[in-house]
């Protein structure tokens, strides 16, 4: 079976410079987020991990799916940061924005919705999860592990999984798998660079242009239960939802929770 993804390839066609900075594919994994965890003791520079198909990938809110071979691009990237875990709060936010900045210069209407969705005509087109560790060689390592999955291809079993329609990157532009996957890590890496330099406040405007529900009354769910409801007015600099509601202005900090368009 040909591999649809060719490490060598994908490094060729990079522009950032990264010291060490490691590409590997497998035709299949549980979780390439569990799989890099487990290796954190072993790496001393980034290492991107890319999946053919996943059988037990992971999202927010210990959330399971599976991708069928060659239908998402599904990968992880494991990167040492060198700031404290209570700054990475808008990081997942600083990611989607690198994403959609790509796929918006291939030409796709896309959108974002916090704190960790990347929309196409209010369709889900790819989705973020970063978990964090230290290094178990070094307790004084923190690395982000940062988790992506974005649809190639129609899967109406997984938008029955997530109880929404899916878009897909197939159905808008012609794709080559490797050029696509060297764009998005020159792109997080560039992310993670000025992330670590600068914090998210440089993100919160252009994440706020791509803001989907912005000016939009909306719910926010936590745990299947309403934590708030009001008006959506974008995020701030450490990547909090500003709500404006009936007892006034409140800042949601992502965890898990979720948010939701109320019907008009």
């Amino acid at each position: 079976m040909t591999p649809l993804y060719s490490p060598a390839r994908i490094a060729a066609a990079l522009h950032t410079a990264v010291p060490g900075l490691a590409i590997e594919a497998v035709a299949e994994t549980g979780s390439t987020n569990a799989d890099l965890l487990a290796r954190l003791g072993q790496l001393d520079a980034p290492l991107l991990l890319i999946a053919e198909q996943q059988h037990a990938g992971r999202g927010r809110a210990g959330r399971t799916w599976h991708s069928a071979r060659g239908a998402s691009l599904t990968f992880s990237l494991a990167w040492r940061v060198r700031m404290p875990v209570q700054a990475l709060v808008g990081l997942p936010l600083a990611v989607g924005v690198a994403i959609a900045e790509v796929l918006d210069g291939l030409g796709l209407p896309v959108q974002l919705k916090w704190p960790n969705d990347v929309l196409c005509e209010h369709r889900k087109l790819a989705g973020i999860l970063i978990e964090t560790a230290l290094d178990k060689q070094d307790s004084q390592r923190l690395w982000a592990v940062i988790g992506i999955g974005i649809n190639l291809s129609g899967d109406t079993a997984l938008a029955a999984r997530i109880g929404q329609p899916v878009a897909t990157l197939t159905d808008s532009v012609g794709l080559d798998r490797d050029l696509l996957m060297a764009a998005l890590l020159d792109r997080l890496c560039l992310t993670m660079q000025e992330f670590e330099q600068y914090g998210f406040s440089v993100f919160a405007q252009r994440w706020n242009a791509l803001h989907l529900y912005r000016g939009q009354q909306v719910s926010i769910i936590d745990r299947g239960q309403i934590q708030a409801e009001g008006t959506a007015l974008g995020v701030d600099a450490q990547g909090r939802l500003l709500l404006d509601t009936p007892q006034g202005r409140k800042a949601i900090v992502a965890g898990d929770v979720s948010l939701r368009a109320l019907k008009s």
